[in-house]
Protein backbone atom coordinates (compact mmCIF):
# COMPACT_ATOMS: atom_id res chain seq x y z
CA UNK A 1 0.00 0.00 0.00
CA UNK A 2 1.34 3.42 -0.95
CA UNK A 3 2.61 5.62 1.89
CA UNK A 4 2.07 9.34 2.32
CA UNK A 5 5.81 9.98 2.37
CA UNK A 6 6.27 8.41 -1.06
CA UNK A 7 3.65 10.67 -2.64
CA UNK A 8 4.58 13.87 -0.81
CA UNK A 9 8.14 14.08 -2.11
CA UNK A 10 7.33 16.27 -5.09
CA UNK A 11 4.98 19.13 -5.90
CA UNK A 12 2.68 17.17 -8.19
CA UNK A 13 -0.42 16.93 -5.99
CA UNK A 14 -3.92 18.30 -5.54
CA UNK A 15 -3.23 20.67 -2.66
CA UNK A 16 -3.81 23.82 -4.72
CA UNK A 17 -7.19 22.52 -5.83
CA UNK A 18 -8.18 21.44 -2.32
CA UNK A 19 -7.25 24.84 -0.90
CA UNK A 20 -9.25 26.64 -3.57
CA UNK A 21 -12.27 24.40 -2.97
CA UNK A 22 -11.95 25.05 0.77
CA UNK A 23 -11.69 28.82 0.26
CA UNK A 24 -14.76 28.72 -1.98
CA UNK A 25 -16.60 26.69 0.64
CA UNK A 26 -15.84 29.40 3.22
CA UNK A 27 -17.34 31.96 0.83
CA UNK A 28 -20.47 29.83 0.41
CA UNK A 29 -20.76 29.30 4.16
CA UNK A 30 -20.59 33.04 4.83
CA UNK A 31 -23.38 33.69 2.33
CA UNK A 32 -25.99 32.68 4.91
CA UNK A 33 -25.23 35.27 7.62
CA UNK A 34 -24.22 37.96 5.11
CA UNK A 35 -27.58 37.76 3.34
CA UNK A 36 -29.94 36.54 6.07
CA UNK A 37 -28.40 38.04 9.20
CA UNK A 38 -26.12 36.84 12.00
CA UNK A 39 -28.65 34.34 13.35
CA UNK A 40 -28.87 32.45 10.05
CA UNK A 41 -27.63 28.87 10.40
CA UNK A 42 -26.07 27.08 7.47
CA UNK A 43 -27.91 23.79 6.73
CA UNK A 44 -24.76 21.66 7.01
CA UNK A 45 -24.22 22.91 10.55
CA UNK A 46 -27.60 21.48 11.56
CA UNK A 47 -26.85 18.07 10.08
CA UNK A 48 -23.22 17.44 11.12
CA UNK A 49 -22.58 20.03 13.83
CA UNK A 50 -19.90 21.82 11.81
CA UNK A 51 -20.50 24.47 9.19
CA UNK A 52 -19.03 24.15 5.72
CA UNK A 53 -16.78 27.09 6.50
CA UNK A 54 -15.50 25.59 9.73
CA UNK A 55 -14.71 22.26 8.08
CA UNK A 56 -12.81 24.16 5.40
CA UNK A 57 -10.78 25.99 8.05
CA UNK A 58 -9.93 22.63 9.62
CA UNK A 59 -8.67 21.50 6.21
CA UNK A 60 -6.49 24.61 5.90
CA UNK A 61 -4.97 23.98 9.32
CA UNK A 62 -4.33 20.28 8.65
CA UNK A 63 -2.51 21.14 5.42
CA UNK A 64 -0.57 23.93 7.14
CA UNK A 65 0.55 21.66 9.96
CA UNK A 66 1.93 19.20 7.42
CA UNK A 67 3.61 21.72 5.12
CA UNK A 68 4.93 24.14 7.75
CA UNK A 69 6.62 21.33 9.66
CA UNK A 70 8.20 20.20 6.40
CA UNK A 71 9.23 23.79 5.70
CA UNK A 72 11.05 24.08 9.02
CA UNK A 73 13.00 20.89 8.37
CA UNK A 74 14.00 22.10 4.92
CA UNK A 75 14.88 25.68 5.90
CA UNK A 76 18.62 26.29 6.03
CA UNK A 77 18.31 28.90 8.78
CA UNK A 78 15.74 30.05 11.33
CA UNK A 79 15.63 33.43 9.62
CA UNK A 80 14.61 31.88 6.32
CA UNK A 81 11.83 29.94 8.00
CA UNK A 82 10.47 33.02 9.76
CA UNK A 83 10.83 35.16 6.63
CA UNK A 84 8.96 32.60 4.55
CA UNK A 85 6.10 32.53 7.05
CA UNK A 86 5.88 36.32 7.22
CA UNK A 87 5.91 36.59 3.43
CA UNK A 88 3.19 33.97 3.19
CA UNK A 89 0.76 35.85 5.43
CA UNK A 90 1.52 39.54 5.60
CA UNK A 91 1.98 41.10 2.13
CA UNK A 92 -1.32 39.76 0.78
CA UNK A 93 -3.11 40.67 3.99
CA UNK A 94 -1.78 44.24 4.06
CA UNK A 95 -2.66 44.83 0.40
CA UNK A 96 -6.18 43.53 0.98
CA UNK A 97 -6.66 45.72 4.06
CA UNK A 98 -5.48 48.83 2.22
CA UNK A 99 -7.81 48.01 -0.67
CA UNK A 100 -10.79 47.41 1.60
CA UNK A 101 -10.22 50.47 3.79
CA UNK A 102 -8.97 53.06 1.30
CA UNK A 103 -10.55 51.98 -1.98
CA UNK A 104 -13.69 49.94 -1.37
CA UNK A 105 -14.59 51.54 1.95
CA UNK A 106 -13.97 55.06 0.73
CA UNK A 107 -16.08 54.41 -2.36
CA UNK A 108 -19.15 53.03 -0.58
CA UNK A 109 -19.17 54.65 2.88
CA UNK A 110 -22.24 56.71 3.73
CA UNK A 111 -20.00 59.25 5.44
CA UNK A 112 -18.40 62.22 3.69
CA UNK A 113 -14.92 61.32 2.47
CA UNK A 114 -13.22 63.71 4.89
CA UNK A 115 -15.12 62.33 7.87
CA UNK A 116 -14.37 58.76 6.80
CA UNK A 117 -10.65 59.41 6.37
CA UNK A 118 -10.36 61.26 9.68
CA UNK A 119 -12.29 58.64 11.65
CA UNK A 120 -10.01 56.73 14.05
CA UNK A 121 -11.91 53.54 13.17
CA UNK A 122 -10.67 53.70 9.58
CA UNK A 123 -7.07 53.61 10.72
CA UNK A 124 -7.50 51.21 13.61
CA UNK A 125 -9.02 48.84 11.03
CA UNK A 126 -5.68 48.82 9.21
CA UNK A 127 -3.55 48.62 12.35
CA UNK A 128 -5.57 46.09 14.35
CA UNK A 129 -6.00 43.71 11.45
CA UNK A 130 -2.35 43.93 10.46
CA UNK A 131 -1.32 43.04 14.01
CA UNK A 132 -3.79 40.08 13.91
CA UNK A 133 -4.39 40.01 17.67
CA UNK A 134 -7.69 41.95 17.86
CA UNK A 135 -9.38 41.99 14.45
CA UNK A 136 -11.75 44.85 13.59
CA UNK A 137 -14.52 43.74 11.26
CA UNK A 138 -16.28 47.01 10.39
CA UNK A 139 -15.49 50.37 8.82
CA UNK A 140 -17.35 53.63 9.56
CA UNK A 141 -20.41 54.01 7.35
CA UNK A 142 -19.64 50.92 5.25
CA UNK A 143 -22.35 48.30 4.59
CA UNK A 144 -24.43 49.77 7.41
CA UNK A 145 -27.71 48.68 5.77
CA UNK A 146 -26.54 45.13 5.10
CA UNK A 147 -27.92 42.33 7.31
CA UNK A 148 -24.38 42.09 8.69
CA UNK A 149 -22.23 45.26 8.34
CA UNK A 150 -19.01 43.24 8.19
CA UNK A 151 -16.21 44.15 5.79
CA UNK A 152 -13.79 41.52 7.09
CA UNK A 153 -14.73 38.28 8.76
CA UNK A 154 -12.33 35.52 7.77
CA UNK A 155 -9.07 37.04 8.92
CA UNK A 156 -9.64 36.12 12.57
CA UNK A 157 -8.14 32.71 11.80
CA UNK A 158 -4.80 34.26 10.79
CA UNK A 159 -3.88 34.96 14.42
CA UNK A 160 -4.24 31.27 15.20
CA UNK A 161 -2.38 30.33 12.03
CA UNK A 162 0.51 32.56 13.12
CA UNK A 163 0.36 31.07 16.63
CA UNK A 164 0.69 27.59 15.12
CA UNK A 165 3.69 28.77 13.10
CA UNK A 166 5.17 29.87 16.42
CA UNK A 167 4.55 26.40 17.83
CA UNK A 168 6.52 24.82 14.99
CA UNK A 169 9.31 27.35 15.55
CA UNK A 170 9.52 26.59 19.28
CA UNK A 171 9.42 22.83 18.75
CA UNK A 172 12.04 23.17 16.04
CA UNK A 173 14.56 25.10 18.11
CA UNK A 174 13.88 22.67 20.96
CA UNK A 175 14.81 19.71 18.73
CA UNK A 176 11.27 18.36 19.09
CA UNK A 177 10.59 17.92 15.38
CA UNK A 178 12.51 14.66 15.14
CA UNK A 179 10.00 11.96 14.17
CA UNK A 180 9.88 10.08 17.48
CA UNK A 181 9.76 13.21 19.65
CA UNK A 182 7.22 14.90 17.41
CA UNK A 183 5.08 11.77 17.42
CA UNK A 184 5.03 11.74 21.22
CA UNK A 185 4.21 15.46 21.33
CA UNK A 186 1.34 15.04 18.88
CA UNK A 187 -0.19 12.19 20.89
CA UNK A 188 0.13 14.03 24.21
CA UNK A 189 -1.22 17.27 22.74
CA UNK A 190 -4.17 15.50 21.13
CA UNK A 191 -5.07 13.76 24.39
CA UNK A 192 -4.79 16.95 26.47
CA UNK A 193 -6.64 19.07 23.92
CA UNK A 194 -9.42 16.49 23.55
CA UNK A 195 -9.80 16.20 27.31
CA UNK A 196 -9.95 19.97 27.85
CA UNK A 197 -12.47 20.52 25.06
CA UNK A 198 -14.58 17.56 26.19
CA UNK A 199 -14.89 18.76 29.78
CA UNK A 200 -16.50 22.01 28.68
CA UNK A 201 -14.43 23.91 31.24
CA UNK A 202 -14.83 27.68 31.03
CA UNK A 203 -11.88 29.41 29.40
CA UNK A 204 -11.15 32.64 27.51
CA UNK A 205 -12.66 32.50 24.04
CA UNK A 206 -9.29 33.01 22.34
CA UNK A 207 -7.88 30.02 24.20
CA UNK A 208 -10.89 27.94 23.22
CA UNK A 209 -10.42 28.86 19.57
CA UNK A 210 -6.70 28.19 19.82
CA UNK A 211 -7.33 24.67 21.09
CA UNK A 212 -10.01 24.13 18.47
CA UNK A 213 -7.79 25.14 15.55
CA UNK A 214 -4.41 24.00 16.81
CA UNK A 215 -5.61 20.40 17.03
CA UNK A 216 -6.02 19.94 13.25
CA UNK A 217 -2.70 21.75 12.78
CA UNK A 218 -0.97 19.39 15.20
CA UNK A 219 -2.61 16.40 13.49
CA UNK A 220 -1.07 17.69 10.26
CA UNK A 221 2.29 17.85 12.04
CA UNK A 222 1.79 14.24 13.08
CA UNK A 223 1.11 13.25 9.49
CA UNK A 224 4.49 14.72 8.57
CA UNK A 225 6.20 12.88 11.43
CA UNK A 226 4.66 9.54 10.36
CA UNK A 227 4.56 10.16 6.62
CA UNK A 228 6.82 7.21 5.82
CA UNK A 229 4.61 4.84 7.81
CA UNK A 230 1.19 6.29 7.03
CA UNK A 231 -0.62 4.34 4.27
CA UNK A 232 -3.18 6.13 2.12
CA UNK A 233 -6.25 4.05 1.38
CA UNK A 234 -9.73 4.97 0.25
CA UNK A 235 -11.14 2.20 2.44
CA UNK A 236 -9.32 3.60 5.47
CA UNK A 237 -10.68 7.08 4.71
CA UNK A 238 -14.23 5.71 4.65
CA UNK A 239 -13.55 3.72 7.80
CA UNK A 240 -12.43 6.81 9.70
CA UNK A 241 -15.62 8.62 8.70
CA UNK A 242 -17.68 5.68 9.95
CA UNK A 243 -15.80 5.81 13.26
CA UNK A 244 -16.34 9.58 13.47
CA UNK A 245 -20.08 9.11 12.95
CA UNK A 246 -20.25 6.37 15.59
CA UNK A 247 -18.38 8.54 18.10
CA UNK A 248 -20.40 11.67 17.35
CA UNK A 249 -22.12 11.81 20.75
CA UNK A 250 -19.04 10.97 22.80
CA UNK A 251 -16.13 12.97 24.20
CA UNK A 252 -14.06 11.66 21.28
CA UNK A 253 -16.33 13.32 18.71
CA UNK A 254 -14.04 16.22 17.85
CA UNK A 255 -10.75 14.34 17.62
CA UNK A 256 -12.35 11.55 15.58
CA UNK A 257 -13.89 14.13 13.24
CA UNK A 258 -10.54 15.91 12.80
CA UNK A 259 -8.74 12.63 12.10
CA UNK A 260 -11.35 11.74 9.47
CA UNK A 261 -11.05 15.18 7.86
CA UNK A 262 -7.25 15.05 7.93
CA UNK A 263 -6.92 11.56 6.45
CA UNK A 264 -9.45 12.31 3.72
CA UNK A 265 -7.59 15.53 2.93
CA UNK A 266 -4.28 13.73 2.47
CA UNK A 267 -5.88 10.97 0.40
CA UNK A 268 -7.53 13.52 -1.89
CA UNK A 269 -4.34 15.58 -2.05
CA UNK A 270 -1.99 12.81 -3.12
CA UNK A 271 -3.84 9.79 -4.53
CA UNK A 272 -6.14 11.00 -7.35
CA UNK A 273 -4.05 11.80 -10.41
CA UNK A 274 -4.45 12.29 -14.13
CA UNK A 275 -6.36 15.22 -15.60
CA UNK A 276 -7.24 16.65 -12.19
CA UNK A 277 -3.59 17.64 -11.72
CA UNK A 278 -3.96 20.10 -14.60
CA UNK A 279 -5.41 22.53 -12.09
CA UNK A 280 -1.86 23.19 -10.86
CA UNK A 281 -1.21 25.18 -14.02
CA UNK A 282 -3.46 27.89 -12.58
CA UNK A 283 -1.42 28.32 -9.40
CA UNK A 284 -2.70 28.85 -5.87
CA UNK A 285 -5.10 31.77 -5.37
CA UNK A 286 -6.91 30.36 -2.35
CA UNK A 287 -5.47 32.90 0.09
CA UNK A 288 -6.73 35.75 -2.06
CA UNK A 289 -10.14 34.11 -2.30
CA UNK A 290 -10.16 33.71 1.47
CA UNK A 291 -9.32 37.29 2.44
CA UNK A 292 -11.20 39.15 -0.33
CA UNK A 293 -14.42 37.12 -0.27
CA UNK A 294 -16.32 38.85 2.54
CA UNK A 295 -15.71 42.47 1.47
CA UNK A 296 -16.76 41.63 -2.09
CA UNK A 297 -19.75 39.62 -0.88
CA UNK A 298 -20.76 42.59 1.26
CA UNK A 299 -20.52 44.83 -1.78
CA UNK A 300 -22.78 42.51 -3.77
CA UNK A 301 -25.35 42.51 -0.94
CA UNK A 302 -25.20 46.31 -0.73
CA UNK A 303 -25.71 46.75 -4.47
CA UNK A 304 -28.24 44.02 -5.20
CA UNK A 305 -29.85 43.24 -1.86
CA UNK A 306 -29.85 40.16 0.31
Amino acid sequence: MVRLGELARGRDNNLNLIRMVAATAVLVSHAWPLTLGPSAIEPLNDSVGHSLGRISVYIFFVISGFLITASFERSETLFRFVAARVMRLMPGLIVSLVFVALVLGLAVTRLPATEYLTSPDTWTFLLSNTLLVSPQYTLPGVFVNNPVPTVEGSIWTLFYEAACYGLVFLLGIGAMLRPRRLGIFVCVYAVVCTAVLATGVEMPYKLYRLLLLSLPFVVGMGAWAWRDRLPLSGAAAIGLWVVAILLDDTFLAYISFILAVAYATFWLAYVPGGWIRNYNRLGDYSYGMYIYAIPLQGLVVMLFGA
